[in-house]
């Protein structure tokens, strides 16, 4: 999915990204059951979408998360949120791309 959003980044040293800027992130929800529901589905898209992109499409990420926005900490927040996602990819902008693979993790921002 693509979500619109902005942010800036709360940092130790000097950055461009210390200053509100934006993307069009591509993410992308990794799931993974043993067995499909009554629906044949790992999970609903449908529901993922609602739940991800209906809620911080064009937003201040800032405002919308209680965590430094990072596309690390924005990708483990998804994988969170999302039932039996086990891993999520963030493009943030070209050639600029982080991987969470959820490993026993029990983020709670």
């Amino acid at each position: 999915m693509e979500i619109a959003g902005c942010h800036r980044l709360s940092l130790p040293y000097d950055s461009k990204c210390r200053k509100v800027h934006g993307h069009n992130w591509i993410v992308t929800v990794y799931c993974k059951s043993e067995e499909l529901n009554a629906e044949g589905m790992v999970v609903d898209f449908k529901h993922i979408k609602d739940k991800i992109h209906g809620y911080l499409d064009h937003g201040d990420f800032n405002e919308l998360l209680p965590f430094n926005p990072t596309a690390e900490n924005i990708a483990r927040w998804i994988c969170g949120q999302v039932d039996k996602c086990y891993r999520v990819d963030i493009e943030e902008s070209r050639n600029n791309k982080v991987v969470y693979i959820k490993d026993g993790d029990t983020f709670k921002p």
